[in-house]
Parts: C-alpha cells; sequence; structure tokens
C-alpha cells in the first residue's frame, strides 16, 4: 500500500486489525443462509461509514485507467470515456462490512461484470481475479465469485458520481462478500490460474469472507 501517513497511522490501523483476526474479534460463532436478510453479528446503519487507512487517492477521471490483463485474450486499458461507453446497468443491493455493520439498498450505477468479461475473452485456464487499487491494496476473489451476475464496477451511488472518500472514481461491488472485497480505487483486474491472496488475506483475514458464514479471519 502507499506511505505510511505522519504519525505512523496507517500503521497502528494495521496493526489494530492484525489484532482483530488474532482474537477473533466480532465473532458471534453463528452462521445463517442469505434468506436471513442481516448476516450473523452484523448491525443495520443508515449512513454510510468510510473506513480506509488515511489514504484516500485522488484520481481525476480525466488521468482514470483501468488495466485488466492476465489470463485473456484481448487485454485492455480502459480511459474515463472507454468505461462510459461499455454496458452501463443500475443494481440495489445490501452490503456488509467485517467491521460489523450493515447497509441495505444502496443503488449503484456502473459496468456489470459479465460486460467486461465478454470484452477481454477469458482463456480457459482463469480460476482466480486479483485487485489493484490507486492506494496499493490488493486483494482477490474466485472467478466464480466475481463473474456473478449482480456484480458491477460501479462509478454512481444513489444517483451521483462515486465520492472519493467511498472509492470514486471506481470501485467493484461485490455484495454477497464482505466489504473488504469490493476494492475502492481500482486500477487493475489481473485474471490468474493460480490463487493470490491480497492485503488483508495474509494478516490473518478470510481468504473469501462470506457474511452469512461469518467468514471474517482466516
Amino acid at each position: 500500500m502507499a506511505e505510511d501517513q505522519p504519525g505512523g497511522i496507517r500503521q497502528k490501523l494495521v496493526e489494530t486489525k492484525q489484532a482483530w483476526a488474532k482474537a477473533g474479534r466480532l465473532l458471534t460463532g453463528q452462521t445463517a443462509t442469505p434468506e436471513q436478510r442481516l448476516p450473523p453479528g452484523q448491525r443495520l446503519v443508515q449512513d454510510f461509514p468510510v473506513l480506509d487507512l488515511g489514504i484516500q487517492p485522488e484520481v481525476p477521471v480525466e488521468k482514470f485507467r483501468l488495466r485488466v490483463d492476465g489470463l485473456v485474450e484481448n487485454p485492455v486499458t480502459l480511459d474515463w470515456a472507454w468505461l462510459n461507453d461499455l454496458p452501463q446497468e443500475e443494481r440495489r443491493n445490501d452490503i456488509h462490512c467485517v467491521t460489523q455493520w450493515s447497509r441495505y439498498d444502496n443503488h449503484w450505477q456502473g459496468v456489470p461484470v459479465p460486460a467486461l468479461l465478454d470484452l477481454v475473452r477469458l482463456k480457459p485456464g482463469a480460476r482466480f481475479v486479483t485487485f489493484e487499487a490507486h492506494d496499493g491494496y490488493t486483494t482477490n476473489l474466485t472467478l466464480e465469485d466475481f463473474a456473478r451476475p449482480e456484480n458491477l464496477l460501479a462509478h454512481s451511488w444513489e444517483g451521483q458520481p462515486l465520492t472519493r472518500q467511498h472509492g470514486g472514481p471506481l470501485r467493484v461491488v461485490v455484495p454477497h462478500l464482505y466489504l473488504w472485497k469490493s476494492t475502492k480505487w481500482v486500477r487493475r483486474i489481473s485474471f490468474l490460474g493460480r490463487n493470490e491472496p491480497g492485503f488483508w488475506e495474509v494478516r490473518g483475514y478470510h481468504d473469501r469472507g462470506d457474511p452469512w458464514l461469518e467468514e471474517r479471519y482466516g
């Protein structure tokens, strides 16, 4: 990730969250199916909490680039105009943060993941996906989790351009997993034949992160 902020704020936050993983903080030991709308251990909020490591990169749309590479027939680097020329759809979903809050009925607009897959044309060996953000953050998904039709590369939330604090100009939205899997400020998506755990996954957090199975930690 990006360099530490003054006073070591970033490092202290990372150490705190690693300690949560070691201690199993917030775990209830319960599981449920998605028919139970609020996953185990979560609390419902009306606002949209901002959680980061004190780093909120500023990415002007005129300088925006999204690189999509790896095991694809057609690797691309999308600028803002090209991104907006791709199919655009709306989604409404609930989101669930590993820090125990959930927010219902979020309205997003952006590029549906199946449209991106149609553009780049995956090679047969593609099984996993990694994401890199403008602050250096990384995370991973299986292809099966990424390719679901409800997933989105979102540039708008509640009818307005996505703000910098919530990952604008573009973030990934994967609502069936904990929100750390929905990369903010995304700049690169790579399709791989092997799994490559990301920033939090190598620091004690679960490799998948299903809220209903309470997969907070590995």
